[in-house]
């Protein structure tokens, strides 16, 4: 059941944004795809929150140490700072600024990575494999990790057919993959910090979910593991 959850998820997603987006906003409209759109979204994780949640709870395939946690905790820091600094001026959200934004240098989160907002959630999916390794979790992971992955792929390719050249620009100027401008040296480090507020904004979402993950039935994560009794 949760993979026909996760598979019902992934799949109306890419069938919504890509091959079935046309014609739907054509019979439609744009803000009637726009409601049945997160009308299926919405149902289809409600399904997967409800299968996820009755699915059987085994013993994990490895164990995760106080590395694993280590590293799991640094990468989620991370994912919490691009997925914060991903609401500001994001050229890849809907409306009319996007073109404006294309045409400006990358700025923030976007200096490291042009799809900020999806390898946030990549990193969700890695952490919680690294640290959780039972099958439902895989499940899961895998199939989010996908989601953003090749969703960023798919919305590169829609973007540039729906901006031309903007995009196209934007893309040659930012990378895919984060810090990859950085590693070849296509930028100074110095673009890879993504300025104090959203470090600051992204610290703090990672203090306060991680101390909120026992309350929603998680184990003990990031630097709450080693502090206190």
């Amino acid at each position: 059941m949760l993979i026909a959850a996760l598979t019902a998820f992934v799949g109306t997603h890419f069938l919504l944004s890509h091959p079935f987006r046309a014609p739907l906003v054509k019979t439609l409209g744009a803000n009637g795809f726009l409601g049945a759109y997160s009308l299926v979204a919405l149902g289809t994780f409600v399904w997967v929150v409800q299968a996820f949640g009755a699915a059987p709870v085994s013993g994990p395939i490895w164990t995760a140490g106080d590395g694993t946690w280590a590293l799991a905790s640094l990468l989620m820091l991370l994912g919490s700072i691009l997925f914060v600094g991903s609401l500001i001026g994001n050229p890849a959200l809907p409306g009319p600024p996007e073109r404006a934004n294309t045409a400006q240098p990358a700025r923030g989160v976007f200096a490291i990575t042009r799809h900020p907002m999806m390898w946030g959630f990549a990193l969700w999916a890695l952490v919680h494999l690294l640290v959780s390794p039972q099958p439902k979790v895989l499940a899961l992971t895998i199939a989010i990790g996908f989601l953003a992955i090749f969703g960023s792929v798919g919305q590169d390719a829609k973007k540039a057919a729906l901006m031309g050249d903007g995009w196209r620009d934007w893309a040659s100027r930012t990378s895919f993959v984060p810090f990859a401008n950085q590693i070849s040296g296509k930028s100074n480090w110095s673009t890879a910090w993504p300025g104090r507020t959203v470090v600051l904004a992204g610290i703090a979402l990672w203090l306060i979910a991680s101390y909120v993950h026992p309350l929603l039935g998680g184990p003990v994560a990031g630097i709450w593991r080693w502090m206190g009794g």
